[in-house]
């Protein structure tokens, strides 16, 4: 649905996971989470002896941001969908995500594998929003953990948008880069996350992994994503773009911090 004449997409890292798209005059947040610094334990995370740690506030506030028309809710969990994150989304006129969030956030509409909702832009056009897989950890534990997924943005005449929430399997990219061809732009959630029993695996997309997937998506520019504000990241967004320039693909990998802008 994209043209070589689309035109160009500001995205703002606002902390985390969550950014704002402004595409075809829709402003559009991702995995929304506005806590300040803030400690979730056990009776939080649903998982014992886990305590997840938010290190940063965000860079942008939800007062500061204004209207949103659409929030992209990858999955329930603290450091993707914080207490101010399910409050915002609540206020926004649509809100996709998976079938949990959706029984959390009043009016979130739950959205399968491959599924596809559209939404009017202001210039009378529509935007269609396809939720994909997304596989959060190897196999066996991205079962347990989930539902997770990613998304897809297209309109006629703008860039196609790949979103890849918790996603760590270059397989699941290489799927979604098969049904679609013309991914221009790729939000890919990185840092390198893992945790004890898991070995030497990692739940989201690490350095190495971010790369491949850089690859696959032959084209696209990448923004890595989710690779601040938490304690749990053992890896940044800069250290990603470092290891794709060694590899041949960073002239294509935009690396920012809170707060930054890149326009696409």
């Amino acid at each position: 649905m994209n043209t070589s004449a689309a035109t160009s997409i500001p995205v703002t890292l606002i902390g985390g996971p969550t950014t704002l798209i402004e595409y075809a005059g829709l402003r559009i947040v991702t995995d929304p989470t506005f806590d300040l610094p803030s400690s979730y334990g056990p009776d939080v995370t649903g998982y014992e002896a886990l305590t997840l740690v938010k290190t940063m506030p965000p860079a942008v506030t939800p007062e500061e941001l204004g209207e949103v028309d659409v929030v992209l809710a990858s999955h329930d969990h603290w450091d993707n969908l914080d207490a101010a994150g399910r409050k915002f989304s609540a206020d926004v006129p649509y809100v996709f995500t998976t079938d949990v969030v959706a029984k959390i956030v009043p009016n979130a509409e739950p959205l399968a594998e491959w599924q596809s909702r559209t939404v009017r832009a202001p210039n009378g056009g529509t935007v269609r929003f396809t939720a994909v897989p997304a596989h959060h950890g190897p196999d066996g534990i991205w079962q347990a953990i989930g539902p997770v997924i990613g998304f897809i943005i297209e309109a006629p005449g703008e860039k196609t948008i790949y979103i890849s929430g918790d996603n760590s399997d270059v397989d699941v990219v290489r799927e979604v880069a098969r049904r679609f061809p013309n991914i221009e732009v790729a939000l890919l959630f990185v840092g390198g996350p893992s945790f004890e029993g898991l070995g030497p695996h990692c739940i989201t997309f690490s350095d190495e992994t971010a790369t491949e997937a850089a690859a696959v998506l032959a084209g696209a520019t990448i923004i890595p994503v989710h690779a601040d504000s938490w304690e749990h990241f053992s890896q940044t967004t800069a250290s990603m773009k470092k290891l794709a320039d060694e590899r041949g693909v960073g002239d294509r990998v935009i690396a920012l911090v809170p707060g930054e802008t890149a326009v696409v």
